[in-house]
């Protein structure tokens, strides 16, 4: 189970989280209340891996070998909030739908794309996206586009490097180096780059302690 890191008076990892909507479009967003954080990032890039080791459930976030299988705005919280008098989560997950995936109509690409541009320029309780770089193939085109629109939009985003056990351990250094100064001058990048491991649960804590201190500022 993960770490117990608290934010208010109840942990918000090494605490059951559940899913609670899948958002085809903007009318059905839950209404805004907690904070929310959101992943991005390239189809097969390792989101829900990512984001099942951050709470320590196996199967929270679906996971396939499918590109472009999310295709919704997937909300988690966690568990145990009747969200009645008050009784609110501290914060949302959203999974974003993946992009770059090549297998997938035009109208639906432009329906996913269109439904996260909406997202991220009208949803004033999202703190920050996580964008997941998958570190065998650092930031490729599609993902300076996605970063582009993030900057266009205003809206704060974090570089978190993806599936490091899979390059040689030396070279993860140079990797968080050379992606800290391609960011370098993108105006809603934050500065500091994560490196994380799902598999060997590596960085794992410092993309917890990451959030936690995002969504309590």
């Amino acid at each position: 189970m993960a770490n117990d890191t608290n934010t208010g008076e109840r942990p918000l990892f090494g605490h059951p989280w559940i899913f609670i909507r899948g958002v085809p479009s903007m009318k059905f967003l839950p209404p805004e209340g907690p904070s929310e954080i959101a992943f991005a990032g390239r189809s097969n890039v390792g989101k829900s891996s990512l984001i099942n080791a951050l709470v320590g459930q196996k199967a929270l976030a679906r996971t396939s070998n499918t590109p472009g299988r999310t295709q919704e705005l997937n909300y988690f919280v966690p568990d145990g909030y009747s969200g009645q008098d008050g009784d609110m989560p501290p914060m949302a997950m959203v999974d974003m739908p993946g992009y770059g995936y090549a297998q997938a109509p035009k109208e639906h690409v432009d329906a996913w794309t269109k439904l996260v541009f909406d997202y991220l320029r009208g949803r004033a309780t999202l703190k920050r996206v996580y964008v997941l770089i998958d570190s065998r193939h650092g930031i490729k085109k599609n993902d300076d586009d996605v970063l582009d629109l993030l900057d266009k939009a205003a809206v704060s985003y974090q570089i978190v490097l993806t599936k490091t056990d899979k390059i040689k351990e030396p070279a993860v250094p140079k990797l968080l180096a050379e992606t800290t100064e391609k960011i370098r001058k993108r105006p809603a990048a934050f500065p500091m780059v994560l490196s994380t491991s799902s598999e060997k649960g590596k960085g794992l804590d410092e993309l917890r302690a990451a959030i936690v201190q995002t969504v309590s500022e």
